[in-house]
Protein backbone atom coordinates (compact mmCIF):
# COMPACT_ATOMS: atom_id res chain seq x y z
CA UNK A 1 0.00 0.00 0.00
CA UNK A 2 1.12 3.41 -1.05
CA UNK A 3 0.21 4.79 2.32
CA UNK A 4 2.59 2.59 4.18
CA UNK A 5 5.44 4.37 2.82
CA UNK A 6 4.77 7.53 4.77
CA UNK A 7 5.43 5.02 7.91
CA UNK A 8 7.90 6.00 10.15
CA UNK A 9 7.19 2.87 13.12
CA UNK A 10 9.49 2.88 15.53
CA UNK A 11 11.63 5.23 14.70
CA UNK A 12 13.04 8.00 16.66
CA UNK A 13 13.08 12.14 15.73
CA UNK A 14 14.28 14.91 17.21
CA UNK A 15 12.68 18.27 16.50
CA UNK A 16 13.52 21.75 17.39
CA UNK A 17 11.86 24.65 17.89
CA UNK A 18 8.65 22.38 19.05
CA UNK A 19 6.67 23.97 21.70
CA UNK A 20 3.99 25.62 19.33
CA UNK A 21 3.56 26.54 15.31
CA UNK A 22 5.74 24.20 12.85
CA UNK A 23 7.63 22.38 15.22
CA UNK A 24 4.88 21.48 17.28
CA UNK A 25 2.70 20.10 13.94
CA UNK A 26 5.75 17.89 12.52
CA UNK A 27 6.52 16.12 15.83
CA UNK A 28 2.65 15.41 16.38
CA UNK A 29 2.46 14.20 12.98
CA UNK A 30 5.57 12.05 13.54
CA UNK A 31 4.26 10.72 16.47
CA UNK A 32 1.07 9.93 14.22
CA UNK A 33 3.27 8.22 11.73
CA UNK A 34 4.70 5.75 14.74
CA UNK A 35 8.04 7.62 15.72
CA UNK A 36 9.01 8.62 19.24
CA UNK A 37 9.83 12.32 19.74
CA UNK A 38 12.29 14.62 21.62
CA UNK A 39 10.81 17.94 21.49
CA UNK A 40 12.81 21.07 22.67
CA UNK A 41 12.17 25.05 23.04
CA UNK A 42 12.62 27.53 25.53
CA UNK A 43 9.02 26.94 27.39
CA UNK A 44 8.60 23.82 29.41
CA UNK A 45 4.58 24.52 29.74
CA UNK A 46 4.33 24.55 25.84
CA UNK A 47 6.37 21.25 25.11
CA UNK A 48 4.46 19.69 27.74
CA UNK A 49 1.21 20.13 25.91
CA UNK A 50 3.21 18.99 22.86
CA UNK A 51 3.94 15.75 24.30
CA UNK A 52 0.45 15.39 25.68
CA UNK A 53 -0.74 15.13 21.82
CA UNK A 54 2.13 12.48 21.00
CA UNK A 55 1.24 10.24 23.71
CA UNK A 56 -2.29 10.64 22.56
CA UNK A 57 -0.82 9.26 19.62
CA UNK A 58 0.06 6.54 21.38
CA UNK A 59 4.26 7.30 21.12
CA UNK A 60 6.16 8.74 23.57
CA UNK A 61 7.89 11.88 24.11
CA UNK A 62 11.17 13.54 25.72
CA UNK A 63 10.74 17.25 26.71
CA UNK A 64 14.04 19.34 26.61
CA UNK A 65 13.36 22.82 27.37
CA UNK A 66 16.13 25.06 26.73
CA UNK A 67 17.96 27.89 25.04
CA UNK A 68 18.42 26.59 21.58
CA UNK A 69 20.54 29.78 21.08
CA UNK A 70 22.94 28.26 23.06
CA UNK A 71 25.00 25.31 20.22
CA UNK A 72 26.34 23.33 23.15
CA UNK A 73 22.92 22.80 24.48
CA UNK A 74 21.03 22.34 20.95
CA UNK A 75 24.33 19.71 20.09
CA UNK A 76 23.42 17.89 23.32
CA UNK A 77 19.96 16.44 21.95
CA UNK A 78 21.12 13.87 19.67
CA UNK A 79 23.03 12.45 23.00
CA UNK A 80 19.65 12.77 24.44
CA UNK A 81 17.67 11.19 22.26
CA UNK A 82 19.84 7.87 21.84
CA UNK A 83 19.66 8.32 25.66
CA UNK A 84 16.20 8.12 26.38
CA UNK A 85 15.13 5.99 23.03
CA UNK A 86 17.79 3.90 21.97
CA UNK A 87 18.53 5.33 18.74
CA UNK A 88 17.95 8.50 16.18
CA UNK A 89 16.46 7.81 12.57
CA UNK A 90 15.17 11.52 12.25
CA UNK A 91 16.33 15.57 12.81
CA UNK A 92 14.25 18.26 11.93
CA UNK A 93 15.73 21.43 12.66
CA UNK A 94 12.73 23.84 12.66
CA UNK A 95 14.43 26.49 15.50
CA UNK A 96 14.94 29.67 14.03
CA UNK A 97 13.93 33.33 12.85
CA UNK A 98 15.03 36.80 13.11
CA UNK A 99 13.08 39.98 13.47
CA UNK A 100 12.46 42.04 10.63
CA UNK A 101 14.88 45.45 10.35
CA UNK A 102 15.64 48.03 7.86
CA UNK A 103 18.92 47.35 6.21
CA UNK A 104 20.87 50.33 7.69
CA UNK A 105 19.66 49.17 11.21
CA UNK A 106 20.99 45.81 11.02
CA UNK A 107 24.03 45.84 12.79
CA UNK A 108 26.91 43.33 11.68
CA UNK A 109 26.31 41.39 14.95
CA UNK A 110 23.09 41.42 13.90
CA UNK A 111 23.63 39.56 11.08
CA UNK A 112 26.36 37.22 12.57
CA UNK A 113 23.15 36.43 15.33
CA UNK A 114 20.82 35.33 12.53
CA UNK A 115 23.26 33.39 11.32
CA UNK A 116 24.02 31.36 14.60
CA UNK A 117 20.94 31.46 14.71
CA UNK A 118 19.18 29.65 11.84
CA UNK A 119 22.47 27.63 10.56
CA UNK A 120 24.86 27.31 13.65
CA UNK A 121 22.20 25.53 15.31
CA UNK A 122 21.44 23.53 12.29
CA UNK A 123 24.90 22.33 11.67
CA UNK A 124 25.71 22.21 15.37
CA UNK A 125 22.90 19.59 16.02
CA UNK A 126 23.43 18.02 12.78
CA UNK A 127 27.48 16.74 13.46
CA UNK A 128 26.27 15.80 16.57
CA UNK A 129 23.58 13.60 14.98
CA UNK A 130 25.13 11.77 11.93
CA UNK A 131 27.27 9.91 14.21
CA UNK A 132 24.81 8.40 16.14
CA UNK A 133 22.10 7.88 13.50
CA UNK A 134 24.82 5.85 11.34
CA UNK A 135 25.60 3.86 15.06
CA UNK A 136 22.07 3.50 16.15
CA UNK A 137 20.07 3.22 12.77
CA UNK A 138 22.36 2.52 9.80
CA UNK A 139 21.31 6.02 8.42
CA UNK A 140 18.85 8.67 8.66
CA UNK A 141 17.04 11.79 7.50
CA UNK A 142 17.70 15.36 8.19
CA UNK A 143 15.31 18.25 7.43
CA UNK A 144 15.70 21.88 7.53
CA UNK A 145 13.60 24.66 7.99
CA UNK A 146 14.29 27.37 5.92
CA UNK A 147 11.98 29.94 4.50
CA UNK A 148 10.22 31.71 1.30
CA UNK A 149 12.33 34.97 2.26
CA UNK A 150 15.37 32.96 1.87
CA UNK A 151 14.73 33.55 -2.38
CA UNK A 152 12.35 36.17 -2.19
CA UNK A 153 13.71 39.44 -1.52
CA UNK A 154 11.87 41.95 0.88
CA UNK A 155 12.64 44.85 2.84
CA UNK A 156 13.89 44.82 6.32
CA UNK A 157 14.54 41.03 5.42
CA UNK A 158 18.72 41.18 5.53
CA UNK A 159 18.92 39.26 8.62
CA UNK A 160 16.25 36.86 8.11
CA UNK A 161 16.75 36.03 4.65
CA UNK A 162 20.47 35.79 4.10
CA UNK A 163 20.37 33.33 7.06
CA UNK A 164 17.99 31.08 5.57
CA UNK A 165 19.28 31.41 2.16
CA UNK A 166 22.57 30.04 3.56
CA UNK A 167 20.75 27.48 5.28
CA UNK A 168 19.32 26.71 1.77
CA UNK A 169 22.77 25.95 0.79
CA UNK A 170 23.67 24.67 3.41
CA UNK A 171 21.01 22.19 3.45
CA UNK A 172 22.61 20.96 -0.38
CA UNK A 173 26.13 21.10 0.50
CA UNK A 174 25.70 18.44 3.81
CA UNK A 175 23.83 16.60 1.57
CA UNK A 176 26.79 15.89 -0.46
CA UNK A 177 28.53 15.04 2.12
CA UNK A 178 26.19 12.93 3.96
CA UNK A 179 25.91 10.31 0.63
CA UNK A 180 24.54 8.20 0.76
CA UNK A 181 23.13 7.05 4.46
CA UNK A 182 22.20 10.17 5.58
CA UNK A 183 19.60 12.10 3.48
CA UNK A 184 19.22 16.00 3.98
CA UNK A 185 16.46 18.37 2.92
CA UNK A 186 14.56 21.25 3.66
CA UNK A 187 11.46 23.07 3.56
CA UNK A 188 10.82 26.72 2.53
CA UNK A 189 7.80 27.64 3.68
CA UNK A 190 5.44 30.81 2.73
CA UNK A 191 3.46 32.53 4.99
CA UNK A 192 2.04 30.71 7.83
CA UNK A 193 -0.50 30.79 10.46
CA UNK A 194 1.42 30.69 13.39
CA UNK A 195 1.92 33.07 16.35
CA UNK A 196 4.33 34.97 14.73
CA UNK A 197 1.80 35.84 11.87
CA UNK A 198 -1.10 36.48 14.29
CA UNK A 199 0.22 39.94 15.03
CA UNK A 200 -0.02 40.85 11.70
CA UNK A 201 -3.37 38.29 10.37
CA UNK A 202 -5.71 39.59 13.27
CA UNK A 203 -5.57 42.97 10.63
CA UNK A 204 -8.23 42.05 8.55
CA UNK A 205 -7.20 44.06 5.74
CA UNK A 206 -3.38 42.69 6.23
CA UNK A 207 -4.67 39.36 6.14
CA UNK A 208 -6.42 39.78 2.89
CA UNK A 209 -3.20 41.92 1.30
CA UNK A 210 -1.10 38.73 2.38
CA UNK A 211 -4.08 36.35 0.66
CA UNK A 212 -4.67 38.40 -2.39
CA UNK A 213 -0.69 38.01 -3.28
CA UNK A 214 -0.67 34.31 -2.50
CA UNK A 215 -1.75 32.72 -5.90
CA UNK A 216 -3.66 29.72 -3.65
CA UNK A 217 -5.46 32.94 -1.97
CA UNK A 218 -4.61 31.40 1.47
CA UNK A 219 -2.43 31.64 4.27
CA UNK A 220 -0.53 28.22 4.74
CA UNK A 221 -1.24 25.96 8.08
CA UNK A 222 1.38 24.39 10.39
CA UNK A 223 0.26 20.98 9.10
CA UNK A 224 0.77 22.40 5.37
CA UNK A 225 4.81 21.75 6.76
CA UNK A 226 4.09 19.01 8.92
CA UNK A 227 2.66 16.76 6.07
CA UNK A 228 5.88 17.83 3.79
CA UNK A 229 8.49 17.00 6.67
CA UNK A 230 7.00 13.55 6.74
CA UNK A 231 6.90 12.88 3.19
CA UNK A 232 11.06 14.02 3.35
CA UNK A 233 11.73 11.58 6.33
CA UNK A 234 9.58 8.64 5.50
CA UNK A 235 10.29 5.78 2.94
CA UNK A 236 7.80 8.34 0.76
CA UNK A 237 10.92 10.51 0.31
CA UNK A 238 13.73 7.96 -0.14
CA UNK A 239 14.85 8.92 -3.70
CA UNK A 240 14.99 12.66 -2.59
CA UNK A 241 17.97 14.36 -0.84
CA UNK A 242 19.72 17.77 -1.15
CA UNK A 243 16.18 19.11 -2.28
CA UNK A 244 14.51 22.20 -1.21
CA UNK A 245 10.60 21.90 -1.00
CA UNK A 246 8.85 25.14 -1.16
CA UNK A 247 4.97 24.80 0.11
CA UNK A 248 4.24 28.79 -0.33
CA UNK A 249 1.39 28.62 -1.67
CA UNK A 250 2.76 29.09 -5.29
CA UNK A 251 4.57 32.73 -4.30
CA UNK A 252 6.81 34.34 -6.94
CA UNK A 253 6.74 37.54 -5.38
CA UNK A 254 6.78 38.55 -1.95
CA UNK A 255 3.38 38.20 -0.24
CA UNK A 256 3.72 41.46 2.94
CA UNK A 257 5.15 44.50 2.31
CA UNK A 258 6.54 46.00 4.97
CA UNK A 259 6.20 49.69 5.47
CA UNK A 260 9.69 50.92 4.67
CA UNK A 261 9.99 54.32 3.08
CA UNK A 262 12.19 54.60 0.21
CA UNK A 263 15.83 56.46 0.65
Amino acid sequence: MILDRFRIDGQVAIVTGAGRGLGAATAVAFAQAGADVVIAARTESQLESVAEQIVAAGRKAHVVAADLSDLDATAALAATAVEQFGRLDIVVNNVGGAMPCPLLDTTPEALIEAFSFNVGTAHALTRAAVPRMLDTAGGGSIVNITSAMGRLPGRAFAAYGTAKAALAHYTKLAAVDLNPKIRVNAIAPGSMLTSALQIVAGNEAIRTEIETKTPLHRIGEPEDIAAAALYLVSPAGKYLTGKVIEPDGGLIIPNLDLPIPDL
